[in-house]
């Protein structure tokens, strides 16, 4: 009974030291200002305790190695580190952002070894990035994306003031606690916004070379304002790596700075454009645009969908653009003498920038477009070695790989240049109608620049209407079969061409292309119908087609008929019923005379259909007689035939084994002749 009572004594007594020992633990650490103010000296860790604790932290981490870190999730390894790094003063985790992060990942082990324990007041500082977690706040509050931390502040007689406390239940890192985390979703793949893709095409760049700021040109006399300007000009042939956003900022900026200067001074100022200035400007012109257009970076895949697609941009777009800003200014100048510049605007010239323009940036092929415009305009002896290196870049494109990014702005800049042609139009003009813009609707990227080839189609029918068969006969040769919206596109061009053709012109199309339209109409593509049905509501066609009814009608009152009742949309049906109550309006004769010759047209089809059967089952018929009557005319052949029947790969037992077909038939035919 008394040993009883002694452990039961003992029990308590151990129970109440280990409650005040946890109650110690978790309530903060006096500091030592407020330990010397209670008469207590200051409690601290002394060298021999911290080396002590910080080799323990060691050996724990290498028995027990800590997983990798990973930005964005709290970080720490197992329980009895964690209370050893805390009771030895050291940081838990290090950011990816720091040294010491990124070496977490490629040895935890190794990172552990090197954790620095935190010295006296004497001893220098470590900057130690805090405790992350997954908000991006630290233990305290928010931390920026680049801390650096001051030292641990220390007490009167050297001692380390207390840490913060970290969280209690640190999770662990690993691909678990990852998969956990709010910002990851459930296959581990990061789900974020791509951005708009942005390269480079300029491969080198000027290195080692510094970007100074020259004065502005309000800063200098009158007179030493031509060589400030040339001055810039060749400052500008500096080039910069606009593939790494954070490389040379100061210069980027400088740079664009004084591009836009020389836009402005030759902008605001007159007679500052001399002949000794060309040189400089065609040479700062050619050094920043003029390079090697880099490959798709899908050349092999679909063609580039711009309802879909994003076209990748110029990363270094912020000078070129304002170089080509500069180049047209200068072209467009009262100022600009083509004399002075022939010597540097040639045919080579001219090569360079068409090769520019199978750039994948739009703002850049448009800026091209311009600029080729006006070099058209202002040098008269290259219009026709520009409209011939034109049409060689449409004959690689049609007849050879059909990828090309300028399609568009090209024809765009012939359709201006078609618009001044004269009258009557040359042959070359008409080969090249018949030779390049007719074969260009048959690539299967029409979509990307068909609005600028049916304007210039048009344009040439304008200036010349005895085209107007040819183009609508190769628009039939070229026309799709199975590629509905690319026969929408066709059909508009028809259209268009049907608002401007001569009466006289249309007559001589009029069969071949009706005929096609009623095929159109017939089609089980909505969009397809319902384009051709729309030729109905355009007031020159109904026109042209109500002088030409009694041809006109004959071709399409099939198809339309049949679809009134037989189509599945009803949206055809509408347009259907509209399209035959203008033709009885027209002519209420020949439509009359019209749905009779389709009532007897559909009887003798039916007629036909009812023979057809009929024979058939004839056929069935004679199969099965003749079927029976093989083994009484012949038993010896009947015999051998049903030798072969038992081998199941010989052709004669398979006729024989699908009695009542062909097989029986030619058996009996050589029943007989035997």
């Amino acid at each position: 009974m008394k040993g009883l009572k002694n452990r039961v004594l003992y029990r308590s007594k151990s129970n109440s030291s280990a409650d005040s020992t946890s109650s110690s633990s978790s309530s903060p650490a006096p500091s030592p200002t407020s330990a010397k103010g209670a008469g207590q000296a200051p409690q601290h860790f002394s060298d021999a305790q911290q080396l002590a604790k910080a080799s323990a932290a060691a050996a724990s981490a290498l028995a027990h190695p800590a997983p990798a870190v990973v930005k964005g999730a709290v970080v720490a390894g197992p329980p009895a580190i964690v209370a050893d790094k805390r009771a030895a003063g050291l940081q838990l985790t290090t950011d990816l952002d720091s040294p010491v992060g990124k070496s977490n990942l490629e040895s935890p082990t190794t990172n552990s070894l090197k954790t620095v324990a935190l010295g006296h007041a004497g001893a220098p500082a470590h900057p130690v990035p805090t405790l992350y977690t997954a908000a991006g706040t630290s233990a305290s509050g928010p931390v920026p994306q680049q801390q650096k931390l001051a030292s641990p502040t220390t007490g009167g007689s050297g001692g380390l003031m207390p840490m913060e406390t970290a969280p209690k239940d640190v999770p662990r890192a690993g691909p678990i606690s990852r998969l956990k985390a709010g910002n990851a979703n459930k296959d581990g793949i990061p789900v974020s916004k791509l951005p708009k893709r942005q390269r480079s095409s300029r491969f080198h760049s000027s290195e080692h070379v510094e970007f100074e700021k020259l004065p502005n040109f309000r800063e200098v006399l009158a007179h030493e304002r031509t060589g400030l300007f040339v001055r810039k000009l060749q400052q500008c042939h500096i080039m910069f790596d606009f593939s790494d956003a954070t490389s040379d900022l100061k210069g980027k900026e400088v740079k664009r700075v004084t591009l836009t200067e020389l836009v402005d001074y030759i902008t605001t100022n007159r007679g500052v454009i001399t002949e000794e200035v060309y040189p400089a400007v065609f040479s700062m012109f050619a050094c920043n645009l003029f390079r090697t257009i880099p490959p798709q970076v899908n050349p092999s895949g679909d063609a580039f969908d711009p309802e879909e697609d994003e076209p990748v941009l110029e990363a270094a777009w912020p000078h070129l653009q304002i170089v080509y800003e500069f180049f047209l200014r200068f072209i467009e100048s009262p100022d600009f003498n083509p004399t002075f510049a022939k010597r540097y605007i040639d045919q080579h010239f001219v090569l360079q920038l068409l090769d520019l323009f199978d750039s994948e940036d739009p703002r850049e092929r448009d800026f091209l477009k311009t600029t080729l415009h006006r070099v058209y305009g202002k040098f008269l002896n290259l219009r026709a070695f520009i409209r011939r290196s034109i049409n060689h870049v449409f004959f690689h494109f049609v007849y050879e790989n059909e990828k090309h990014n300028g399609i568009a702005e090209l024809l765009e800049i012939l359709g201006s240049i078609i618009n001044g042609f004269a009258v009557p139009l040359k042959e070359e003009h008409k080969v090249f109608l018949s030779k390049v813009l007719i074969p260009l609707h048959k690539a299967k990227s029409l979509g990307l620049y068909h609005p600028q080839l049916a304007y210039c189609v048009v344009q040439f029918l304008e200036k010349d209407p005895s085209l107007t068969s040819e183009v609508v006969l190769g628009l039939l040769r070229f026309w799709p079969k199975m590629n509905s919206p690319k026969e929408v596109m066709f059909l508009n061009e028809i259209e268009e061409i049907l608002d401007i053709i001569d009466p006289v012109e249309f007559q001589k199309v009029q069969v071949p292309l009706f005929t096609h339209i009623a095929k159109c109409v017939s089609s089980q593509h909505f969009q397809v119908a319902e384009r051709a049905l729309y030729y109905w509501n355009n007031e020159y066609i109904v026109n042209l087609i109500s002088e030409n009814v009694a041809v006109i009608l004959p071709l399409m009152f099939s198809s339309l008929y049949r679809n009134s009742k037989s189509h599945w949309n009803r949206t055809i049906h509408g347009l259907v019923y509209n399209a035959l109550k203008l033709f009885m309006e027209i002519s209420p004769k020949l439509f009359d005379e019209c749905t009779n010759k389709y009532k007897q047209q559909r009887q003798l089809e039916r007629k036909k259909q009812k023979e057809r059967e009929e024979a058939w089952v004839k056929i069935e018929y004679m199969a099965q007689a003749n079927a029976v009557k093989v083994p009484e005319a012949n038993p010896h052949f009947a015999k051998h035939l049903g030798d072969l029947d038992a081998s199941p790969t010989t052709p004669m037992s398979l006729g024989h084994t699908f009695g009542y077909g062909f097989g029986s038939v030619r058996v009996g035919r050589m029943n007989a002749a035997m």
